[in-house]
């Protein structure tokens, strides 16, 4: 049985928002594109990322309005990258090792390519792939 790679479960749409765009802007532009994801730059720089779950849980749910916070106020800044031939399974090892829900994936000169959710590994039938939780 052949390895499944990263590159062939990735999100291969890559958003890219700056980190002064407003999270309700944020949230139509998800939902325009069907992602559930946008990377945050500063200028030509990666800056972060944030999620649906990042707009739900920092600021709905804080009780703050989408409209007065921007990307970069609720950013997670720490990015985790993984390079698209990787397996399946050292994408999973590693979001487990980090902590994170999602890997931006790398071609080999570094340049960003897709995004792997859990969710993409967790429909992947290979045995022994151990999904982190959470």
């Amino acid at each position: 049985m052949a390895t499944t790679r990263v590159a062939d479960v990735m999100t291969k749409r890559v958003v890219y928002l700056p980190a002064a765009t407003p999270l309700d802007e944020a949230a139509r532009a998800m939902a325009e594109a069907d992602i559930g994801d946008v990377v945050v730059t500063d200028g030509a720089n990666l800056a972060g990322m944030v999620t649906d779950r990042d707009i739900v849980v920092r600021a709905v749910a804080a009780n703050k309005k989408p409209a007065d916070l921007t990307l970069g106020d609720i950013a997670t800044r720490e990015i985790v990258i993984i390079e698209q031939s990787s397996s399946v399974r050292e994408a999973a090892e590693l979001m487990r090792k980090r902590s994170v829900r999602r890997l931006l994936v790398a071609d080999v000169d570094r340049q960003l390519v897709g995004i792997v959710a859990k969710s993409d590994l967790a429909d992947v039938q290979e045995p022994a792939i151990s999904v982190p939780r959470g």
